[in-house]
């Protein structure tokens, strides 16, 4: 079967209403925090993408059982110290940064050595920045030059520590704040801002958690150990999947679409702020909380006069996982979009920020490139009549969607590869496009 697909038509107006995958950030979580509540959990609405499925295969190897059933999974924990490994195991985390460096705070207790491995993408990765606080609680970590695969035995002796997280990671935050759960004493963080969905799941279930927020940084406190129930969820849908839609929809013309209960954490919604400073109008309705997560119906509506931004850096951290959507917004608007401090794009699945410069060369949007810094000149009028080949992106599922969306609303034949890179994330992504009216073969 091929692993491509071909788009030679931009896609036409329309005028409708869809739901986007669930959220895979607090999927994720839900599914590691379970495995360690006392009795039973039921996930609802749980996205079944690879990097979820991979982390219930990785709770099945340390003895934990779960089950779906018709409209929930239910995972059986045994507390804190529920995990049974018999014996050294390694844990395959595929293309999932979530999965393997949230597990590795989960796993600051245990008694055998335990291998984190991953895809050839997260192979690359850094995981220096969650390896040297871990090994401060007093776990004996080896990598392979600070990077997969990683080797981790527990220790019956932690002890609490001050951690200071200065890049803005949610990844490492919850890593540490995962640890500190297990850990006798006070774990103090102070942490750049970041996602907060580890923090509102800590709320909801009741570990002793204390936040107090300044401007640019949250001060944490965790007390532990904290045993926590067995607990219902039902997640919400992912922002990072609706926004493919929301350039989409605002680069074609004549179009109007709503996206149904979608997760508006103010942690993730950087890229509605930039769309809408750059003179999209994308307004929430039916807003309500859930255990602590803001979630509403998104309306967004085409528009013609897209203006360039001069981005504040305060959204970066908010907007993280979008920028390469945002990118193909500012080739459309009108004027010149400014962002900086960009470099921590290069630490994501792929070097997203050397393919965004690739992929803006490749459509003739000219730019300027500084380091971590872009500026982008903007074309409201650009209309692509060649053919475009997109491979060799490390199997990175948004450049392949961002991919997508240019072919529909910019014109041109298209052949983008690694069509299975949405597995991780999106799986229905193609669907929803199709059901908008793209015609793809």
């Amino acid at each position: 079967m091929k692993n491509h697909i071909e788009i030679k038509k931009k896609i036409g107006p329309f005028n409708k209403q869809i739901s986007v995958t669930s959220d895979k950030s607090i999927s994720i979580r839900s599914v590691l925090l379970a495995s360690q509540a006392i009795g039973t959990s039921k996930i609802y609405n749980l996205l079944e993408s690879e990097d979820v499925i991979n982390s219930l295969i990785s709770i099945k190897k340390l003895g934990i059982k779960y089950k779906k059933f018709k409209s929930y999974y239910q995972i059986n924990g045994f507390g804190l110290k529920g995990y049974d490994i018999k014996k050294d195991i390694t844990i395959d985390a595929g293309n999932s940064g979530t999965l393997a460096r949230l597990i590795l705070g989960l796993l600051i207790n245990t008694e055998k050595k335990i291998t984190l491995i991953g895809d050839n993408s997260l192979s690359r990765r850094d995981f220096s920045r969650v390896v040297k606080p871990l090994r401060l609680f007093g776990a004996n970590i080896n990598s392979n030059n600070n990077k997969l695969p990683v080797s981790i035995t527990g220790s019956n002796f932690l002890r609490p520590i001050k951690y200071y997280e200065k890049i803005g990671s949610a990844q490492c935050k919850s890593a540490v704040m995962l640890a500190a759960i297990k850990t006798p004493g006070i774990t103090k963080i102070k942490a750049k801002k970041s996602r907060d969905h580890t923090e509102l799941l800590f709320k909801y279930l009741k570990i002793p958690i204390h936040i107090k927020k300044k401007k640019e940084f949250d001060l944490i406190e965790i007390r532990g150990p904290s045993n926590f129930n067995g607990f219902k969820y039902k997640i919400p849908g992912d922002i990072s999947s609706c926004s493919f839609f929301l350039v989409l929809t605002l680069l074609t013309e004549k179009s109007k679409l709503i996206l149904k209960n979608i997760n508006i954490n103010k942690s993730r919604t950087g890229v509605i702020k930039i769309l809408n400073k750059m003179n999209a109008n994308i307004t929430f309705k039916n807003k309500k909380y859930y255990k602590g997560e803001l979630v509403a119906d998104i309306t967004v509506k085409s528009n013609k006069n897209l203006k360039g931004i001069n981005c504040p850096k305060k959204l970066n951290s908010s907007a993280i996982d979008e920028f390469l959507i945002i990118f193909l917004a500012a080739a459309k608007a009108k004027g010149i979009s400014k962002f900086t401090n960009l470099g921590e794009l290069n630490n994501k699945e792929s070097p997203r920020l050397d393919i965004a410069t690739d992929f803006l060369k490749k459509i003739g949007i000219k730019f300027v490139r500084h380091k971590d810094n872009l500026k982008i000149y903007g074309n409201p009028n650009i209309e692509l009549t060649g053919d475009y080949v997109i491979k060799n992106f490390k199997k990175d599922h948004r450049v392949f969607m961002m991919s997508c969306i240019a072919s529909l609303t910019f014109g041109g034949k298209w052949k983008i590869h690694d069509k299975d890179s949405i597995k991780t994330s999106f799986p229905s992504f193609l669907d929803k496009i199709k059901y908008l009216g793209a015609k793809i073969s």
